[in-house]
């Protein structure tokens, strides 16, 4: 669950204890036959099943999924052994389809496409071990080596804090099944702490001294970790490839940092790099009130995972999130009230340190990326709900010190890690292709093949990056590429964007509440692993259920009459006064598609390309907070990251600027108080915005437009 990618049921079966049903059938191979083909759902025509007789039974297989005997109910219908999976077949023939049922999950229909597909599937050795780390903590590894495949072979490794149990011939093939089928030893290690490896864990450890020999951290027992496999692994060619998604991302890092000599390449996607500057926990300062509180709950209460439940309302439906925290007020308060026992440090590591001192910038990757120490792939999503930040960040890092041209960036339309799937779409956004296959075979997989085994075909000059609007992998030798040019965009009195000497001098003003805070996802919210949770896909969700609301402001450029393309990073600086003395901005960069659209679903959309928010006190300094004097215009800049979108002829460029984001960030008080994590409900009150626009303070957006 945790920051683990939820692979959906059209890629992967659970493996759950099945309902009893009818006695199972012995068939004939006639009888199998009449069923057996490949079947491909419409939606997701990537991602099709196989089904073919063989030694009396019917077997499934996908891409993903290993060859699995199916149980006869009858001449039609199937079941899974150790699973709440049942494929019913019909109009067996050309016409022929199969509904496949899952436990409680809607079913969904397959049509026949052709004869069944046999994919080639590696068979796996499966041990464990507990590794000495150089202090004498033990750390828990599962190994899963290849039977075969002619060795010596290359090791890959990911480390993570979810637990490695369920590493397996079967999951391996099911998460990364261009890598499995590739041939390399695969190793999952528990980091310390967590699961059945021993130690103390602590989240996101910082960098130890490692002129220290005596000094750990996720650096050191990375480093152990591989020495002790390429000494006791017989079939391994000397070399390490390190590979890891979100957490594990921030891991893989670890690993490039004073690595073993035997790593040769590393993968970090959707690393967390700094949790205060923009990843997870706090973006500009701004405290992500539920994701913080619901992960490190998730995480810290055990070695294992905890769930997440916000509880009944009085109609006996599960609670929504934005009136559980609306109630509660401040963090102090959730904590108060959360229900558990013991004292959480990440949660008092919010409470205790609100600005970025120390404890922040010790876990802040960025300030030791000074070298390209091995070849790095690093992968992000323009819409990453977790890590979009970290990603980018880190390519940024490692660019100037990339002498020997190193350091590979991959970005995509992205949710957090489902490049990992195969699917065409994110919510309703169709792309046209599988960008998440093209990637993991055209990139990830040569990129691995190419460093650990020598094998040719890896051509990535620098940057790889699925724009967006066009639909079309573009390739950079820099990103942004030299040819973007920044625009600036200035956000009219009228509510019209032109540029500053098109604009008339004046200003927009709204109130802003935190009573009544702007949502920033369709209610109701439900906790972010939570059944039926829409946190996966919130950021491409359509924005009029916001932009209707008095307490924004919303500017649009006219009807476009020819494509506008804007590749690289967008920039707010808002001039903005307020009645308060403390405020938060979020700024909203929206392509609006026209109410012709050729896809009714998308008629009148307005999409988020960019989005980000800013704290206010925190505008001279992240580390020491000011209050903002009240009704003094004051300007705000802040990044919305980058971008690689065509907003195509006939649509509408949209802004909106709002100051609250909730429950996602928590309300900002708009009193200046020490420390927001123990606001009072006095503190909250009401205030005035004044976004401003003369020829000294012109309020505006800057946009990297292409040519």
């Amino acid at each position: 669950m945790f920051r683990k990618l939820i692979l959906p049921a059209f890629l992967l079966i659970s493996a759950l204890p099945v309902l009893a049903q009818n006695s199972p059938l012995t068939l004939s191979q006639s009888q199998l036959d009449a069923v057996s083909g490949e079947y491909t759902q419409t939606v997701e025509p990537d991602t099709p099943f196989s089904f073919y007789g063989q030694d009396g039974k019917l077997i499934y297989e996908s891409e993903r999924q290993i060859p699995t005997p199916l149980t006869a109910l009858s001449a039609n219908e199937f079941s899974m052994p150790e699973a709440h999976v049942t494929f019913r077949f019909a109009n067996t023939g050309s016409g022929a389809s199969v509904t496949v049922v899952e436990g409680e999950q809607k079913p969904f229909d397959m049509a026949k496409t052709g004869p069944a597909a046999h994919h080639v599937f590696h068979h796996y050795e499966r041990r464990e071990e507990m590794i000495p780390a150089r202090d004498g903590v033990k750390l828990h590894v599962v190994i899963l080596t290849p039977t075969d495949v002619a060795g010596p072979l290359p090791i890959l490794i990911q480390r993570t804090p979810y637990g490695v149990d369920g590493t397996s011939e079967r999951s391996f093939f099911q998460q990364r099944p261009e890598l499995a089928r590739a041939g390399y030893i695969y190793v999952g290690a528990d980091i310390r702490g967590r699961f059945k490896s021993e130690g103390e864990f602590v989240m996101m450890r910082p960098l130890a001294d490692h002129s220290n020999p005596k000094a750990i951290d996720e650096t050191t027992d990375a480093y152990d970790t591989i020495a002790w496999l390429l000494k006791n692994l017989s079939n391994n060619n000397g070399r390490v490839g390190v590979i890891g998604t979100s957490y594990p991302g921030f891991l893989t890092i670890m690993a490039g940092i004073d690595p073993h000599p035997a790593v040769k390449a590393i993968s970090p996607q959707a690393p967390m790099i700094d949790t205060w500057m923009g990843d997870d926990f706090f973006h500009n300062g701004a405290f992500r009130q539920t994701y913080g509180y619901d992960y490190a709950l998730g995480l810290e209460v055990s070695k294992e995972m905890t769930e997440v439940d916000y509880g009944k309302d009085s109609a006996g439906k599960p609670r929504d999130g934005y009136d559980y925290f609306l109630e509660r007020g401040s963090f102090k308060e959730d904590v108060k009230r959360s229900g558990v026992d013991k004292e959480l440090p990440t949660w008092k590591a919010f409470i205790d340190h609100p600005a970025y001192d120390s404890f922040w910038r010790s876990r802040g990757v960025e300030h030791h990326l000074t070298a390209v120490t091995v070849p790095t792939l690093t992968v992000g999503g323009y819409y990453d709900q977790e890590d979009m930040w970290g990603p980018q960040e880190e390519y940024a890092s490692l660019e100037p010190h990339d002498a020997s041209h190193q350091n590979f960036l991959v970005l995509g339309p992205w949710r957090h890690g489902s490049w990992a799937l195969s699917s065409r779409h994110l919510g309703a956004l169709q792309y046209g292709e599988s960008i998440g296959k093209e990637y993991r075979s055209q990139i990830e997989a040569k990129f691995f093949a190419h460093y650990l085994k020598d094998e040719p075909g890896f051509d990535l000059q620098d940057t790889a990056s699925f724009q967006t609007g066009s639909n079309t992998w573009k390739r950079y030798a820099h990103f942004p590429p030299q040819a973007s040019k920044m625009t600036a965009y200035t956000l009219c009195p009228d509510g019209s964007i032109g540029a500053a000497k098109e604009c008339a001098k004046g200003k927009v003003t709204y109130v802003s509440d935190p009573a009544n805070p702007v949502p920033y996802r369709h209610r109701p919210i439900q906790p972010t692993y939570g059944d039926g949770s829409k946190w996966g896909t919130w950021m491409v969700e359509d924005q009029r259920f916001a932009t209707d609301r008095k307490d924004i402001a919303v500017y649009k450029l006219p009807v476009l009459d020819h494509d506008l393309t804007i590749t690289g990073e967008v920039l707010a600086d808002i001039f903005a006064s307020t009645t308060g003395s403390d405020g938060d901005f979020v700024a909203k960069l929206i392509d609006q598609y026209p109410d012709d659209d050729a896809d009714p679903t998308m008629r009148g959309y307005q999409l988020m390309t960019n989005m980000e928010i800013f704290r206010g006190r925190y505008r001279n300094s992240f580390t020491k907070p000011e209050a903002i004097k009240p009704g003094e215009v004051t300007e705000f800049k802040w990044s919305l990251h980058d971008i690689d979108h065509v907003f195509k002829k006939g649509h509408t460029l949209m802004v909106v600027i709002q100051s609250s984001w909730f429950p996602l960030y928590d309300r900002n008080p708009q009193t200046f108080v020490p420390n927001i994590m123990t606001a009072k409900p006095s503190d909250y009150k009401p205030a005035t915005i004044t976004i401003v626009n003369d020829s000294y303070q012109p309020s505006q957006l800057s946009l990297p437009v292409m040519p």
